[in-house]
């Protein structure tokens, strides 16, 4: 149950990509009502899942799950049957605030329902699965849905799978909260919920604003602050929403930058890559959704070929008491515990093959140009969705086993605001990249002396209505400026994860146990008042 409503979450963030055009059709919406239309999911999602996850722990797992996906469903049906854009983005703004009730409760869940750290790897590789089939699946079903029916289908599907998801999880997952009982940290919560919205307020309107216009420079500026407010309350308050101490074990902090390169690379990636599919190649919605299918499929393949080193049980018991000092939950054969090296490997291999491939996946996409069609994108997606698999079930895991059972849901939080802010980053970096190179390589080859300003728009030029000789020019050279765009985007996220490689390599390790079994420092928190 919890995967199926991952599944959906993953599913809404890209499903309405294939759908604006028929949208603006429909509805009065302005291009920046659109663009609210879709980033408000995101928005919403990206600046809250931190402090709501916090808040999940000692309210409960599945009741938070529950009223996340009842959520969700509302917010959905209330989409579906808009009829103004600021109705539209309301309820995208709705369901962003359920997917951050939902989302940090699902893998809290897993790490309830599977105690044991054998089993609690493979349930995260099913997980890291999932996510990546929802998210990277939504413009299959998107553009099935847009085809079939309308672009409010896309809304409407969500509301029966809502109902059966909630009843579902009402009856076969059980509750489980925090233990211990403290304060909730209230102001802790706004600062991080403000300076997050900031943040990611910011990225996302950084290519349509200018990353140095005033507006965004003011959302940059205000993020700092609150941010810097808020590690600094968290320093001093005796019952933290997010103990700074979680954050400085390697397992977490390193684990977390590999999940946000990995994230800025792949999704911005696929972005460029929808465009190219029915920009460049033409493909209709459905048949470009349907060639994007590959990279879920690899993805899915990679989080299952981790599980030989995370299921390790050696490996495993050390991860699980590693940052925190905790007890192992599944002891070695033996009665000994497990040599730190055991724990490295587990982990720090799958991540930093993972991002190798995945960078390699990046060069193979680097070398697209004019006359490469489909095959190259097919290459590029089986390569970097398999390494994609292996980092996110294995940072995932991670990052999961060096928090306590009473703070999953927090730890999941991190997770997901980590992977949230690479998304929205990598689309808004790569996407701004794109537009700024094929404009100027289109200037170029053509010959013009201006051109639209965004990638969408220079791509959806009406071909057939210019002459036969002019028509062939200017789609050549659409082809080679994308090409070359394509290029510029593929070097600067394959770069982004060959550093997130070297990072893992050099930091990924577990800390040095403290002497005299001690808890290690990086892992004392602040006791209860």
């Amino acid at each position: 149950m919890v995967c199926a409503g991952l599944f959906m979450l993953g599913m809404d963030v890209t499903i309405l990509n294939v759908a604006v055009p028929g949208l603006r059709q429909d509805l009065p919406a302005t291009t920046a009502q659109v663009q609210w239309i879709v980033d408000g999911y995101a928005l919403v999602l990206g600046g809250t899942v931190l402090s709501v996850g916090a808040f999940t722990d000692t309210w409960g797992r599945r009741r938070s799950f529950v009223s996340g996906v009842v959520l969700c469903g509302a917010a959905s049906w209330a989409g579906a049957v808009a009829g103004e854009p600021w109705q539209l983005i309301a309820a995208r703004c709705g369901m962003g605030a359920g997917a951050a009730l939902l989302m940090p409760a699902t893998l809290a869940v897993i790490h309830h329902v599977f105690p044991e750290a054998v089993l609690r790897a493979r349930a995260i590789a099913v997980w890291a699965a999932v996510g990546g089939l929802g998210g990277l699946g939504g413009p299959v079903v998107g553009g099935w849905l847009v085809e079939r029916f309308s672009w409010r289908a896309a809304f409407w599907i969500n509301v029966p799978l809502a109902a059966v998801i909630a009843v579902g999880a009402l009856l076969v997952v059980p509750e489980s909260r925090a233990e211990r009982r403290t304060g909730f940290d209230g102001l802790g919560a706004v600062l991080s919920a403000a300076g997050l919205l900031a943040l990611v307020w910011a990225v996302t309107e950084g290519p349509h604003r200018g990353w140095t216009g005033p507006a965004t420079l003011t959302g940059f500026a205000a993020a700092a602050v609150l941010l810097t407010a808020f590690t600094w309350w968290q320093a001093r308050t005796a019952t933290p929403m997010l103990p700074l101490t979680v954050l400085r074990a390697p397992q977490v902090h390193v684990a977390a930058v590999a999940l946000t390169l990995m994230s800025f690379a792949l999704f911005g990636a696929f972005f460029v890559l929808t465009l190219y599919l029915q920009g460049v190649l033409g493909y209709g919605p459905l048949e470009a959704g349907l060639r994007t299918m590959p990279l879920p499929a690899a993805l899915a393949a990679g989080a299952a070929c981790a599980l030989p080193l995370l299921s390790s049980r050696r490996a495993a018991a050390r991860g699980a008491a590693g940052a925190l000092g905790r007890v192992p939950e599944v002891a070695p054969p033996s009665g000994r515990t497990a040599p730190p090296s055991e724990h490295a490997l587990a982990v720090r291999l799958p991540v930093v093959a993972g991002l190798l491939v995945v960078t390699l996946g990046f060069a193979v996409l680097a070398t697209t140009d004019a006359t490469s069609g489909y095959p190259r994108c097919l290459v590029f997606q089986l390569v970097a969705g398999f390494g994609a698999g292996l980092v996110a079930a294995a940072a995932t895991e991670s990052v999961m086993g060096a928090v306590p059972s009473g703070a999953a849901a927090l730890g999941s939080a991190v997770n997901d605001s980590t992977r949230q802010l690479g998304s929205a980053l990598g689309i808004a970096v790569q996407g701004s990249l794109l537009t700024t190179v094929f404009t100027d390589r289109l200037t170029a080859v053509l010959g013009r002396g201006s051109l639209p300003a965004r990638p969408a728009d220079s791509l959806g030029l009406d071909l057939a209505r210019l002459p036969e000789p002019l028509r062939s020019s200017v789609a050549s050279g659409v082809r080679e400026a994308f090409a070359d765009a394509m290029t510029v985007t593929a070097l600067t996220a394959g770069a982004a994860t060959a550093v997130a490689a070297v990072l893992a390599a050099c930091r990924l390790r577990p800390p040095a146990p403290a002497p005299s079994g001690e808890l290690p420092a990086a892992s004392r928190t602040p006791a209860a008042p």
